[in-house]
């Protein structure tokens, strides 16, 4: 029984790495891994992912490359194979259809078409199924799909850089260059995983920032860019418009804003949206995250600096933080430093677990992930 649950556990992690190649691509769909195995001999004779744009799902993949072989086979899946007709037929009868014998299944899918229903088709066709092996990773990388089909919006990962005397940058002048180069090739990485990059219009003005991918090979692996944007002051001459027809670039703009520099970025490539505003005039940022979710969006990786990361606590809407801090500490008068967190991220850091410590070359990282 240990050396069975040993290579559930190892298979299920290849599951899992497989599923996470495609975090950031296969929106609006769970980007889910598997892998089918000879029970024999401990084979591996297919594995899948899910493809880009969402279909065809990891299962299907993986079954069509192992062909008649995945007959009497194992199937590892990160995620409860669906049950449900969308624009293909459901993974669970292709898995029948193929003469599986055992799926071992990470975590139940929540979505309300499928939660149980997969498991439960399988199990009637006399499919042995087992649930849970790998839940916690799994649960993890699919935190998107979780948190979409639960509250209508993605999940929000939010980044921050700090120095080690917490200063997130100046108030005036050049930028501060807080974390150094392997920080910032994570962090381009963290950009590959996700669906959109989230910035404020003033990180935008202050900084001109490019918002892509720019580690090798993967430059075409760069999110939608989203910035909030009350009253459409992104300039034409930003980057991010500049280049929207090469990456997409959404604008999210108060109900209030005018309609000519709608107009202008429209003719540049840029699709601006609207949504009601909060109590300051900007864009409410549940209502923001919620139209995101109604495009398929799963998961934001929010580069806005420290006041849209106040906001965003605040409002209870960041599942992850992951949080650099450099070695050194701000250089200027403490009057021109801005605070890298508020009251408000504190406390919401406080009642975080925090899943992941270490260093990126000089720089220290902590990640924290919300509990509920």
């Amino acid at each position: 029984m240990a050396d069975s649950l040993a290579l559930d556990r190892r298979f299920m992690r290849d599951a899992l790495a497989m599923g996470r190649r495609n975090l950031g691509l296969a929106w609006p769909n769970p980007a889910v891994g598997a892998v089918l195995v000879d029970p024999r001999n401990h084979a591996i004779l297919g594995r899948g992912a899910t493809q880009p744009g969402g279909r065809p799902h990891a299962e299907v993949v993986a079954l069509g490359r192992a062909g008649a072989a995945a007959r009497g086979a194992t199937l590892y899946v990160t995620l409860e194979p669906c049950s449900h007709v969308g624009r293909t037929g459901p993974c669970a009868d292709a898995i029948i259809a193929a003469g599986v014998a055992r799926v071992v299944s990470a975590i139940e899918d929540p979505n309300p078409l499928v939660a149980g229903l997969g498991h439960g088709r399988l199990r009637e066709a006399g499919v042995e199924v087992l649930i849970g092996v790998g839940a916690e990773q799994a649960r993890r990388d699919h935190i998107g799909h979780f948190t979409r089909v639960r509250d209508g919006r993605p999940a929000v990962l939010l980044k921050l850089a700090q120095t080690c005397d917490g200063v997130a940058g100046r108030r005036q002048g050049p930028r501060l260059m807080i974390t150094g180069q392997e920080t910032r090739a994570r962090v381009h990485l963290m950009r590959a995983r996700a669906d959109v990059i989230l910035a404020g219009v003033n990180t935008i003005l202050a900084d001109d920032p490019d918002l892509t991918v720019r580690l090798p090979g993967m430059e075409a692996m760069s999110p939608v860019r989203v910035v909030l944007d009350s009253m459409l002051r992104t300039p034409p001459a930003a980057r991010i418009v500049q280049d929207a027809g090469r990456v997409p670039t959404w604008i999210i703009a108060a109900e209030h804003a005018p309609v000519a520099p709608e107009i202008a970025l429209a003719r540049a490539g840029v699709e601006v949206m609207r949504v009601g505003s909060d109590a300051d005039g900007r864009p409410h940022l549940a209502m923001a995250l919620q139209l995101l979710g109604t495009r398929g969006v799963t998961r934001v990786f929010c580069e806005g600096g420290p006041a849209l990361a106040e906001a965003l606590a605040a409002a209870r809407l960041v599942e992850e933080v992951a949080l650099f801090t450099g070695p050194s500490h701000f250089d200027g008068p403490p009057d021109q430093g801005v605070a890298a967190m508020g009251p408000h991220l504190r406390t919401a850091l406080d009642a975080m677990c925090v899943v992941e410590t270490g260093t990126v070359g000089d720089d220290a990282l902590q990640i924290f992930e919300r509990v509920n």
